[in-house]
C-alpha cells in the first residue's frame, strides 16, 4: 500500500500543530503498511519550513518518506482536472498545486493522508483520503 502526503499533513507534525500526534500516528500505520511518499510539489510546499535543503531531507527520512516526481500522466490528469474546475466557474486561473498533489496520489499510489477541504470528495472522488 503506497501512501502519499499532503504538504498539510507534513506541515502540522512539522510546525506541532494541534493535531500533529494524531497525523504522526497515522503515517506511522500508514508505513507499516507499505511506502510513505510525496511528489515534488510537496517537498516546495514544505521547503519554507526548513533551513536547509539538507534539513527538510533528514526530516523526511526520519519519517520514512521517499521524493517520487509528479509523471507525466498524474500531470496529464491534473491538467484536465483544473480544466473541469475552471468550466464549472472556478475563479483560480493558474494551476492549482493542490490538483497536482492529488493527481500524483490518485496514479502514483493508492491513498492520499491530507487535510480535504473539499476538492478531494469533488474532483478526486475515486482517490481515498486518509485522516486521524
Amino acid at each position: 500500500m503506497r501512501t502519499a502526503i499532503d504538504s498539510s499533513v507534513l506541515l502540522a507534525i512539522f510546525n506541532a500543530e494541534a493535531d500533529a500526534r494524531s497525523w504522526l500516528k497515522l503515517l506511522m500505520e500508514a508505513r507499516r503498511e507499505g511506502r510513505l511518499l510525496i511528489c515534488d510539489v510537496v517537498y516546495a510546499e514544505i521547503a519554507p519550513a526548513f533551513a536547509s535543503p539538507a534539513d527538510l531531507d533528514e526530516a523526511l527520512r526520519k519519517l520514512g518518506v521517499t521524493l517520487e516526481p509528479l509523471g507525466p500522466a498524474a500531470a496529464w490528469r491534473a491538467g484536465i482536472t483544473f480544466r473541469k474546475y475552471r468550466v464549472e466557474g472556478g475563479p483560480r486561473t493558474h494551476m492549482i498545486p493542490d490538483f497536482l498533489i492529488a493527481a500524483h496520489a490518485r496514479l502514483q499510489a493508492d491513498q492520499i493522508a491530507a487535510k480535504d477541504r473539499g476538492y478531494l470528495r469533488r474532483y478526486f472522488s475515486d482517490l481515498r483520503c486518509r485522516q486521524p
